[in-house]
């Protein structure tokens, strides 16, 4: 219980509305529905980070979240993340489905969702978003399964791990 509250207590400092920001964590919700026999994903990525990480990525300019902003800049950001974020459920690999996006205040929200999942005995996720931009990285991965809640810390250094 302690955990959770810590991880309530990091979100709220690093999604708090700071202009600048020496933190570099986003946050990964993972809910499974099973009467929709889905997995809903939520993603917290602050904009100027994941601006920063596509730029690198595409070797051009992206406009996330602002006026400038287009259809591409959108596109990119899909496929960046798609590229950097893996799930597999029971030892298979799940496709990752993009729904939308929204933004809260300097924060990019993004909704996903894998499909045709009936149950989960265990969920493997790799997350490499922004960690070949910022070394400190932290990724932070919270899950709930049929109200079993679990988190992974994924770094740099273990980008990777597995929830029973």
């Amino acid at each position: 219980m302690r955990k959770i509250g810590i991880v309530y207590f990091l979100l709220f400092i690093t999604l708090s509305s700071f202009t600048i920001h020496k933190f570099y964590i986003a946050i990964y919700q993972m809910n499974f529905v099973p009467e929709k026999k889905r997995i809903e994903i939520t993603s917290r990525i602050f904009v100027d980070d994941l601006n920063a990480a596509l730029e690198k990525r595409f070797k051009v300019k992206t406009h996330i979240g602002d006026a400038a902003e287009t259809t591409d800049d959108v596109s990119k950001m899909n496929q960046y993340l798609l590229e950097q974020f893996k799930v597999k459920v029971n030892g298979t690999p799940k496709n990752i489905i993009f729904m939308s996006k929204e933004m809260e205040s300097n924060v990019v929200v993004g909704y996903f969702k894998i499909v045709e999942v009936s149950n989960i005995k265990s969920i493997y996720i790799e997350n490499k978003s922004l960690m070949e931009v910022f070394s400190e990285q932290q990724n932070i991965i919270q899950t709930n399964v049929n109200g079993k809640k679990q988190s992974l810390l994924l770094t740099a250094d273990n980008w990777s791990g597995v929830l029973k």
